[in-house]
């Protein structure tokens, strides 16, 4: 299973596009589309030039590669394309490490779908705050993992 067109376009739309490099709420210099790290494995640095559109999605489809190869690893369950784009969605914010420890993935290789969807609302902190945004991704994520719409 890939990521589809409305599950990049999902995660575009809650990263936002930044030419210039910045900090995000983590902490963690940032380009583009939520990009931390480079196709060719160096991190971004606040001194990088700006980059256009174009770039940046290329950007992210690289670094989507990694994180959709992660979820079918990990995933021992049969997926709907909205779980799996949320899911794909998760793991680029989170991180495949997170993904992997996560009870989320426990309840849902547990053939228990529901119960893994209410996870996703565990995962709204940034150094440890709760942030609006990740509030607001999860709710989302959520939703298109359990197909509803928002």
């Amino acid at each position: 299973m890939r990521i589809s067109e409305r599950g990049i376009d999902f995660i575009k739309s809650f990263e936002g596009f930044e030419s210039a490099p910045y900090t995000c709420p983590a902490g963690v210099p940032t380009i583009g589309y939520g990009t931390t790290v480079y196709p060719n494995g160096k991190p971004v640095k606040l001194t990088d030039n700006p980059i256009g559109e174009a770039l940046a999605k290329s950007f992210l489809l690289a670094s989507l590669a990694k994180y959709q190869d992660g979820v079918s690893r990990y995933v021992r369950v049969l997926l709907t394309q909205g779980q799996y784009d949320a899911l794909v969605s998760f793991a680029y914010n989170c991180g495949l490490t997170n993904l992997q420890k996560s009870t989320l993935l426990k309840k849902l290789n547990a053939g228990l779908y529901s119960q893994a969807a209410d996870e996703f609302m565990k995962w709204v902190y940034g150094n440890g705050k709760k942030l609006k945004g990740l509030v607001n991704r999860r709710t989302a994520e959520r939703a298109l993992f359990l197909g509803e719409s928002l």
